[in-house]
């Protein structure tokens, strides 16, 4: 019985150890493996009565469970130093194609040492929100830069680039007005479209015929917020927004609103973003970025003129109840938008590598849709294969990061790739050979 209780607690399958054992021993075998079963039965039921309805409906969510018991959950890896394009994982260096750190600037050493001198003259926080005591002049500077960056009168920082999208999109508008956003767009879209008033409408992924239909049928006489990624996150391809400009004139009362938490330090003059890309500044009523990709921190900013940016100061949730930003972040997010205003060459070399690693994919047969960007999407199709895909590069020394739903449509699945300025040539060769091994093994690539 010892003997049978120490394999079983093994893991050892019981089908194999039963070919080895004379039949009385199986059916001892098999009894206590029912004893096993009744025990953990009985556990279980004892721990469902003891739940709460919030509990006994939370447990049913096992998908992390599931997938952890096929040893490829994805999520909340552990990363041991300074993110760069290679990483220190559990010992062993890791390929990093998993960043949004496009410009490269998280482990500048320029970047940090600003965050470590506010640190010493300012603290370690603000202990307040920016409404209260919360402001430093570092705040007002930054605001100050980036409205000049972006080419709008002023700006707002916020403590992360969610808080700017949960806290703007619902001051914006009203119990009668109207807020349109792309399918696709970002979950911070998503949940400030939520928290809203309005009426909220979501157009067909880039199709314009599909916002015109909506636009159409809407009042003159109400606001019309169209809420768009500049760059689509996932997918890594461009918002029409010429075309959403041509609307804005066509119909009434139109305003627009552009995400560039993946355009700035990427497109435009100086990475100055998508609106600068289409020479559509101007046309934009509102520019929403992050500092947590291009600009190596944490935090984000609303960019419009006067009117629009003394109401959000007063009345955006987001902004009043947060505590305002770090010292460190603030001055660290600074000093890589000084960065990247002096060093163009920073930004051309993402391009260089962009454009290398997006032929590498596709000679190599893979499917990577309508990407215009460092954004690289790798088409799995299958959300099982996507986890196996991502765990498999990571065995073999390339971080990638699975993309399932809600992120996308079911049958779009995906592995992501993204580039940064400081990625080579060889590190691109290295990632592509090692994924095309992944997505042969697993069939996705023939």
């Amino acid at each position: 019985m010892v003997f049978c209780a120490i394999f079983y607690v093994k893991d050892v399958a019981i089908t194999n150890l039963c070919l080895l054992l004379p039949r009385f021993m199986v059916k001892i075998v098999r009894f206590y493996t029912f004893l096993q079963q009744r025990d953990v039965h009985n556990r279980d039921t004892s721990i469902h009565l003891k739940m709460n309805l919030l509990q006994e409906r939370l447990s049913k969510y096992d998908l992390p469970q599931r997938v952890k018991a096929l040893d490829v959950y994805p999520y909340f890896r552990e990363i041991d130093g300074k993110q760069g394009t290679e990483v220190e994982m559990g010992g062993h260096k890791v390929l990093m194609f998993g960043s949004n750190a496009y410009t490269g600037l998280t482990g500048d050493e320029r970047v940090i040492q600003a965050g470590i001198e506010a640190l010493k003259k300012y603290g370690s926080g603000c202990a307040g929100s920016r409404f209260l005591n919360g402001t430093l002049d570092i705040h007002v500077q930054l605001e100050r830069e980036l409205a000049e960056f972006v080419g709008k009168d002023d700006a707002l920082c916020f403590s992360t680039g969610f808080s700017v999208n949960a806290g703007v999109i619902p001051c914006l508008t009203g119990k009668n007005d109207y807020i349109l956003c792309d399918d696709r767009d970002h979950a911070s879209i998503v949940d400030g479209r939520r928290l809203s008033f309005s009426q909220a409408l979501k157009y067909k992924h880039n199709d314009m015929a599909d916002l015109e239909q909506k636009l159409a049928r809407l009042p003159e006489d109400v606001i019309k917020l169209v809420v768009v990624d500049g760059v689509f996150s996932m997918e890594g391809d461009l918002a029409k927004l010429p075309e959403i400009v041509a609307l804005k004139h066509k119909y009434k009362n139109v305003v627009i609103m552009v995400d560039e938490a993946h355009g700035i330090g990427v497109f435009g003059r100086q990475g100055r973003g998508v609106c600068d890309h289409f020479g559509l500044t101007h046309e934009v009523d509102l520019i929403m970025g992050t500092f947590s990709k291009s600009l190596a921190s944490i935090g984000g900013f609303i960019a419009a003129d006067d009117i629009i940016i003394n109401y959000l100061r007063h009345n955006a949730r987001t902004y009043i109840f947060s505590a305002s930003d770090t010292p460190a972040a603030t001055a660290s997010a600074m000093e890589a938008l000084h960065i990247i205003q002096r060093e163009p060459e920073r930004i051309e070399r993402l391009w260089e590598v962009t454009r290398y690693a997006l032929e590498k994919f596709k000679a190599a047969g893979f499917e990577i849709g309508e990407t215009e960007s460092p954004i690289i999407p790798l088409y799995v199709r299958d959300m099982e294969k996507t986890f196996y895909a991502t765990k498999m590069a990571f065995d073999e020394g390339v971080f990638i990061n699975p993309v399932i739903p809600p992120a996308c449509a079911p049958q779009d699945t995906l592995v992501r790739v993204a580039l940064m300025a400081t990625h080579t040539e060889e590190q691109v060769d290295r990632a592509v050979a090692k994924l095309t091994k992944v997505f042969r093994e697993l069939g996705v690539l023939k």
